[in-house]
């Protein structure tokens, strides 16, 4: 329970802490961009009860602060990555950027697995679209976005998660 309630209080309150300082800010240039980085778009289970919570909740801030956004021409959206191949990862995997495929022996879901740079250029996407104001509220990921903007990870793929889901779980994302 302890270690529950300590990832509820340092995982929302890191984004509640941060929209409360930056928000005046974006209210008064009226053009800008909130992003919440979270997991998954929707409100299924995620393997624990405080886990799927603080996600859940990061998805709903995104939605409630667009709400109260929107009067002022701020732009508030959830992002998700897919199976992320981030340094923890590569750690995680004993293995480097070069040889990330390596890993599919440890965890063959790996495969569908993005770099850093893709949700990099999610957030450049998005930051550019001169109508993302139409996106307030939403909850997206990179994949979806990828399909959007044309744009692809760094060695040129296209990492979809949500759809490497769909074809091993049956399940869409």
């Amino acid at each position: 329970m302890e270690n529950g309630l300590k990832v509820q209080k340092n995982c929302l309150n890191s984004h509640l802490i941060t929209n409360y300082f930056t928000t005046p800010l974006m209210i008064r240039n009226h053009s800008d961009l909130i992003l919440e980085i979270t997991d998954g778009t929707d409100y299924r289970y995620r393997g624990s009860v405080y886990y799927t919570l603080v996600k859940y909740s990061i998805i709903n801030l995104a939605s409630s602060l667009s709400e109260e956004l929107k009067p002022y021409g701020v732009t508030v959206i959830s992002l998700t990555p897919g199976f992320l191949r981030s340094e923890v990862m590569l750690d995680y995997f004993g293995v480097l950027e070069e040889n990330w495929k390596d890993a599919i022996l440890k965890d063959p879901h790996f495969i569908a697995s993005e770099t850093t740079a893709y949700i990099g250029r999610a957030v450049v996407s998005l930051a550019e679209d001169p109508n993302v104001f139409l996106k307030t509220g939403s909850a997206t990921s990179t994949w979806r976005l990828s399909e959007e903007y044309n744009f692809t990870d760094l060695d040129g793929s296209k990492p979809h998660w949500g759809q490497y889901f769909r074809e091993k779980f049956g399940e869409n994302l």
